[in-house]
């Protein structure tokens, strides 16, 4: 039976090399998305730490071709849905059709829908009616779907990103408190520099495209969030985390502007998420343990969709940037 040294040495070890390994993960999808390391960062921390992105950006900014170039790094089965008005939840997580077996019996079978995947990419998801928002509820957080009282376990890993259009909002349905909370960031996507608009210039419009190479696989990107979970948090960045979510809460701040402005803060889950992004993200970086520098870059994503202003901070043009701003000042 190993030592507890022999232990730690074996875990330092495997950070080490998936540290290296995830340095080729992002070049390698660095390659195909011009211009977005941020997002790149930001989706990768999410995906280590087991949990589901949603992106926000304006048409055209790769949203869609980020998700399969990191279904083909990281060796997931990718599908993509396409959300619309008009789609209904068993479009998204299967139905069960009546079939007539060769003995002449008539008997129902589960036909899979697109959910039952590693990597869905759910496509301008506040178009969808609340009711098929809300049948991602469940796959979202228990990884398993229950169709005509039977449950049904989804692939592991799996792992949602969505996006949204903050542009045209003719058409959609706000995403409720409830599915917000269930994504670990809020990315935004904004548009690339200039040069990095003029390397895709030429990158996507001659006769052939890059195309993402694997480097991962699901198997090893398992291995990976298990040991983003092993990684040590200090003290220092504990009280960090939970210093900001809990000034964020309206009566608890001890902040007279917090309790004017916010309508609702951040929940218990808001302190998972940091944990385990900022955990995620030194990993990415190559460190081995994480400081009160990831909490902060990681506040903004985490908090944003589990927060709200009042109608009155609105009106004042108070925003929830400029809440989250306040709240990471004495971190700084």
């Amino acid at each position: 039976m190993p030592t507890m040294n022999e232990t730690d040495t074996k875990t330092l070890d495997s950070l080490e090399r998936t540290g290296e390994r995830l340095i080729k993960v992002r070049e390698a999808i660095g390659q195909i998305i011009f211009g977005q390391e941020k997002v790149i960062e930001l989706t990768l921390t999410a995906i280590l730490s087991g949990g589901h992105g949603l992106l926000v950006g304006a048409p055209g900014l790769a949203k869609t071709k980020l998700a399969t170039s990191l279904s083909r790094v990281l060796g997931l089965a990718e599908r993509r849905v396409q959300f619309t008005p008009d789609l209904m939840p068993a479009d998204i997580l299967g139905a069960e059709i009546l079939e007539e077996t060769d003995k002449g019996r008539r008997q129902f079978r589960f036909v899979q829908g697109p959910v039952f995947c590693q990597l869905l990419m759910a496509d301008e998801i506040n178009r969808a009616s609340p009711r098929t928002q809300s049948a991602l509820l469940q796959a979202m957080q228990e990884k398993h779907v229950t169709v005509a009282g039977v449950r049904h376990d989804l692939p592991s890993p799996f792992h949602v990103l969505a996006t949204q259009n903050p542009i045209e909002q003719e058409g959609t349905y706000p995403l409720p408190e409830a599915q917000l909370d269930r994504f670990l960031l809020e990315i935004d996507v904004p548009y690339p520099s200039l040069d990095a608009e003029r390397r895709m210039l030429f990158a996507t419009t001659g006769t052939s495209e890059d195309q993402a190479q694997a480097v991962f696989t699901a198997k090893e990107l398992l291995a990976a969030q298990h040991l983003v979970r092993m990684i040590p948090v200090g003290e220092s960045v504990s009280n960090a985390i939970l210093s900001l979510v809990r000034s964020g809460r309206p009566g608890e701040s001890g902040d007279s502007f917090i309790d004017e402005n916010v309508a609702w803060g951040p929940s218990p889950r808001a302190s998972q998420a940091l944990m385990l992004g900022v955990k995620a993200r030194a990993l990415l970086e190559g460190r081995l343990s994480p400081s009160v520098d990831d909490v902060l870059a990681l506040a903004t994503p985490v908090m944003r969709h589990r927060m709200a202003v009042t109608f009155a901070a609105r009106a004042d043009g108070v925003s929830l940037d400029d809440v989250i701003a306040r709240l990471t000042k004495p971190l700084r």
